[in-house]
């Protein structure tokens, strides 16, 4: 049994470099990439999908549902990380967003993204306490980067980026120390599909 770790498919925000929020839609790109992920995943035995409430999340969810038959299960605290009165704006406005001790006015620290990165870990550890089959976890890049970083066991000894891609697919065993099998694998894109380098730390 696996998680199935992937990050929402691409936005006009992810392609414009802007600062997002939860509304922002995937765009006709991003929903391309969400079938294409789906279809790659369509025949693994998937027995829940969970996925944060914000829209680009839930719509790659949708398609990864309607293609496994795997319930749906909303889960809050896999939001992407809160940037507060940031979102909306270019991140050429706004300075190094990602640095050490940097608080965005109105949202959340690091420090405080990272707590609620750790609950919501484990609620996924709750889904794979009942779960017969994989578990697929449907949410955002800093999220990712946040369980790759705490709570994945790496087979290389490497430094962990931040860089997961549009539709990402991370594989990790679902019994500690939750090893990774596959990371930010993105062979299911295409080339007219595939994903946009420069939005590859986007959120």
């Amino acid at each position: 049994m696996s998680i199935f770790l992937i990050r929402h498919g691409e936005t006009d925000g992810n392609a414009q470099r802007v600062l997002q929020r939860p509304e922002t839609p995937l765009s006709a790109r991003g929903l391309a990439q969400a079938d294409l992920l789906a279809a790659r995943l369509a025949d693994e035995p998937i027995s829940l999908i969970l996925t944060s409430d914000y829209a680009r999340a839930h719509a790659t969810a949708e398609k990864l549902a309607a293609a496994t038959g795997a319930p749906l299960q909303v889960e809050e605290t896999l939001r992407e990380r809160n940037f507060g009165e940031l979102r909306g704006r270019p991140y050429s406005e706004v300075g190094d967003i990602f640095a050490d001790g940097f608080s965005p006015p109105g949202g959340e620290s690091w420090e405080r993204f990272f707590e609620r990165a750790d609950r919501s870990w484990e609620r996924v550890l709750a889904a794979l306490s009942t779960a017969q089959q994989h578990v697929a976890v449907v949410t955002h890049g800093l999220i990712c980067y946040a369980y790759a970083l705490r709570q994945f066991a790496s087979p290389v000894d490497e430094p962990v980026s931040r860089g997961f891609g549009n539709t990402s697919l991370t594989i990790a065993d679902a019994t500690p120390p939750y090893e990774v099998k596959l990371l930010n694998c993105c062979a299911h894109l295409d080339a007219a599909t595939a994903h946009d380098q420069r939005s590859v730390s986007g959120i």
